[in-house]
């Protein structure tokens, strides 16, 4: 199964593809997607769209894990995570490709063990799970992570089996 992980940020979207079987998974790609500060929002998600459908388009994924919404007290901030993850959501539904979302707590939880594990330690567990030479960016160690997690959550007997968005 081949998994794209994605993490949504208007400035730095993480990604990341896995294959695997059973309980080796090998990463196939992983980076982020930067966009300067000074480029419109509206560029921004044209770029991430984009780069997301490539993606798509190169590695033939069976599915997509995307993060949840998490909270924020900026209503702003919202609204722009939701904008880029709209972006996001319609690249793969366009392709037919079916899209899970997983809470970042859920998402640590599933990699370290702990649900508040920090950026760098969810790093750690992802360079040492795929086998990498050297730690991924901390946004695409966020995506791979996404998609180990929903690799994780198709496996075994589930009382709460993810469902598509």
């Amino acid at each position: 199964m081949k998994i794209l992980g994605i993490d949504p940020s208007l400035r730095s979207t993480g990604y990341g593809v896995i294959t695997g079987a059973g309980n080796q998974f090998t990463c196939l790609d992983h980076g982020e997607i930067k966009n300067p500060a000074t480029l419109l929002p509206s560029l921004c998600l044209v770029k991430i769209a984009d780069i997301v459908t490539g993606l798509i388009d190169r590695y033939r994924p069976e599915v997509m894990a995307i993060e949840g919404l998490v909270y924020v007290q900026n209503t702003r901030i919202a609204f722009t995570l939701g904008q880029v993850r709209g972006v996001i959501i319609a690249a793969a539904a366009r392709q037919g490709i079916p899209v899970y979302e997983y809470a970042p707590r859920k998402v640590k939880q599933s990699v370290t063990g702990q649900g508040g594990a920090g950026k760098s330690q969810v790093a750690t567990m992802i360079k040492a799970q795929l086998g990498l030479n050297e730690t991924p960016p901390p946004d695409a160690a966020d995506a791979l992570a996404l998609a180990l997690c929903h690799a994780q959550s198709c496996r075994g007997i589930q009382f709460n089996p993810p469902k598509p968005i």
